[in-house]
């Protein structure tokens, strides 16, 4: 049977949650993966509610719908919690990684109902250190792979500094391998 890795990305408007989908996909093919990447969303201006999603598998697949039951979901903005399902659909066991400055067991309050691993990185703090932004989907990546590694570590920075040219993939490459670092259960 053919494993597809799904995973749903939630985010505001202009926190570059479309673009860590895509990039995610990008660093699949690099590795020979098949991907599909796309986001989900209406004329919502920034700051609005956004998912993304991408989904991964080693061989062909045919399945071309919107992600209903990730394996993984990423949350880059911990405002979300509570306004948003972020969790909708999670397959049992599911991985859950979340932008969240509070302690562990403050964040698994608002996922007490789910059977799910849980992890947090301090996204916004390491975003703001390594790229004077808070933009910190391409941190979120970086906290994915070390507990899903459904990438290469490596794969992601190649993709990321052909999408984001000198100082600024540099500063992207540097963060992504932050978080891989520090991410918490």
């Amino acid at each position: 049977m053919v494993k597809i890795v799904d995973v749903r990305i939630n985010g505001r408007g202009g926190q570059g949650a479309v673009t860590a989908s895509r990039l995610l996909a990008e660093a699949a093919i690099l590795e020979g993966q098949y991907v599909h990447a796309f986001p989900n969303f209406g004329p919502e201006r920034a700051g609005a509610p956004v998912t993304s999603f991408s989904r991964i598998c080693s061989e062909p697949f045919t399945e071309k719908t919107e992600v209903y039951n990730p394996d993984i979901v990423v949350v880059i903005d911990s405002s979300l919690l509570g306004e948003v399902q972020v969790v909708e659909g999670l397959k049992l066991g599911g991985t859950i990684i979340c932008n969240y400055e509070g302690k562990i067991e403050s964040l698994k309050y608002y996922f007490e109902e789910v059977d799910s691993k849980i992890y947090k990185i301090s996204g916004t703090r390491i975003a703001r250190e390594e790229l004077g932004i808070n933009k910190p989907n391409m941190v979120m990546l970086g906290a994915l792979l070390k507990v899903a590694p459904v990438v290469k570590l490596e794969s992601l920075i190649k993709v990321t500094k052909e999408r984001f040219k000198g100082v600024i993939g540099e500063k992207n490459a540097k963060a992504m391998k932050r978080a891989y670092n520090e991410v918490e259960l």
